[in-house]
């Protein structure tokens, strides 16, 4: 029970404050359930998906550095950022309530934490309570400021006219440029590296709560 507990709490916890930052019209609970499910599902095909570069990157990538590049960039980021814009895709792009720009936060963030709950169930209960308290401060929120990425260029993207292909590109690159950057600076297991690692995490929370009042401060609900 234990382990269940600190597996879901910090995702609630992040699902509530995200849902809280939406401030001037909440979205609807039956669809960001829909959301948190669709990324639990997506856990399914990204595991496959994994499995399959795993198998591939090693005919071209050598040495200690390059596999730490290969788990980071391409297994990780790649294969589980390409699959939560998927889901966010096919559950809110033409949904009427995608109404505003921060709606793209709000939504990318729920099918980010889906995958990250089970993700965090897995390694928790195979790890234990002290794999679960770091990963609260660590993983959890990561895979949520990822999420708070994606959205940002999304809903950017949804309600562009010019620049609509090249912001939904960014949509995916952000996320995952910088989702390989924090899982290369775990895995390539060199101590100078991993000096960066506390400093990035404050800094993606600089950039991501940046891009939350941005957006908040442009919703077109706040005067009405």
């Amino acid at each position: 029970m234990n382990l269940l507990l600190i597996s879901v709490a910090p995702i609630a916890i992040i699902l509530f404050y995200v849902y809280y930052r939406d401030k001037y019209e909440k979205e609807p609970i039956r669809l960001l359930i829909k959301g948190l499910l669709a990324g639990m599902i997506i856990t399914i095909p990204v595991i496959f998906a994994e499995q399959a570069v795993s198998s591939f990157y090693p005919l071209f990538l050598r040495g200690q550095i390059g596999y730490a590049f290969g788990d980071a960039f391409l297994v990780a980021g790649l294969c589980e950022e390409a699959f939560k814009l998927l889901a966010v895709y096919l559950l809110v792009w033409k949904n009427p309530n995608f109404n505003e720009r921060f709606d793209g936060i709000v939504y990318a963030v729920f099918v980010s934490l889906g995958f990250a709950l089970v993700e965090n169930i897995l390694y928790v209960f195979s790890n234990g309570m002290s794999t679960g308290i770091s990963r609260a401060f660590t993983a959890v929120p990561a895979h949520a400021m990822f999420g708070i990425m994606m959205g940002y260029y999304l809903g950017l993207a949804k309600f562009s006219n010019q620049k609509k292909k090249g912001l939904f590109v960014l949509a995916f690159l952000v996320p995952f440029f910088f989702h390989g950057v924090y899982d290369f600076i775990l895995m390539v297991n060199i101590q100078w590296v991993l000096l960066f690692f506390f400093p990035f995490l404050i800094y993606l929370m600089y950039k991501t709560n940046g891009n939350m009042n941005e957006l908040k401060s442009k919703s077109i609900f706040r005067y009405r």
